[in-house]
């Protein structure tokens, strides 16, 4: 039964990846691979004599820009509050404070996104910034991957045996130095998936990037700046979209497919170097 299920799992994946692979395949045909990747004009509805553009590359530099300015921000926080939870905090305190990380990982994005309209774009408009800026993205989200690397992380860590953590204070170490040196490189497989799973989400988050980044179709020059991520595109222009514009749409979902098949091989990579280590 288990095999089953596996096997099903796996086959459903790969019929999904074959579907937005031949659905792209127009797309790819008739714009090209170098020119879609690399070209800076998405103009898919032209009016007039115009051509229509579709180039990307404002939208993978726009999720790039999101997504590694959320992690700056919310890995070492997310690392922090699983360090405080596992071995620092209070039992009382970790009573209360466990289960609201935990109601924030099933919070709906929509609802970070509703959040960061009312209370982050105000906030950068006095700035000086538009207010839907790439900024307020960061900001919204490093809060939406934050809980999900503090609970991976903090179940890392508390998975780490007693006895390495009696064997370094026996031989003199300070608590903190047993955290450094020796419970976080012991744990290090675990959060580096929480962190890979973090990633995940915020490459392919849609629906609150969508209320606060801007949706720009230009090359962001500041955090101020509007942006357009890759995912954000296709939920906001799925609706009305048809013909080769579309295709398109579906090849940015191979895109978006090939930064979650490179980052999963990179931690891979990680993964086993560190076993070895």
């Amino acid at each position: 039964m288990i095999m089953v299920c596996a096997t099903a799992s796996v086959v459903v994946l790969l019929a999904i990846a074959v579907f937005i692979f031949r659905e792209s395949l127009p797309a790819f045909g008739r714009i090209g691979v170098l020119d879609f990747l690399l070209g800076t004009e998405w103009n898919p509805q032209p009016v007039g004599d115009q051509t229509p553009q579709f180039g990307i590359l404002v939208m993978i530099v726009g999720t790039v820009l999101v997504t590694a300015g959320a992690l700056i921000f919310a890995a070492p926080l997310g690392i922090g509050c699983a360090i405080l939870l596992a071995d620092v905090a209070p039992h009382r305190f970790r009573r209360l404070l466990r289960p609201a990380v935990e109601l924030l990982v099933g919070i709906p994005s929509v609802v970070y996104g509703l959040v960061g309209l009312v209370l982050i774009v105000p906030v950068i408009r006095q700035i000086g910034g538009p207010g839907l800026s790439l900024a307020a993205g960061i900001v919204v989200l490093a809060a939406m991957i934050l809980p999900t690397i503090t609970s991976i992380s903090e179940d890392s860590i508390r998975a780490v045996p007693r006895a390495y953590r009696e064997g370094a204070l026996a031989l003199g170490a300070t608590n903190w130095q047993t955290m450094w040196r020796v419970v976080i490189p012991a744990a290090r497989s675990g959060i580096a998936a929480s962190i890979v799973l973090g990633v995940g989400r915020a490459v392919g988050e849609a629906m609150a990037l969508v209320m606060v980044i801007g949706m720009a179709t230009a090359m962001p020059k500041s955090p101020l700046d509007p942006a357009r991520p890759l995912a954000p595109s296709i939920a906001l222009e799925t609706s009305y979209a048809s013909g080769l514009h579309l295709s398109a749409l579906f090849a940015i979902g191979v895109v978006l497919l090939v930064f979650i098949i490179v980052i999963n091989s990179l931690a891979i990579v990680a993964f086993r170097r560190g076993a070895r280590a």
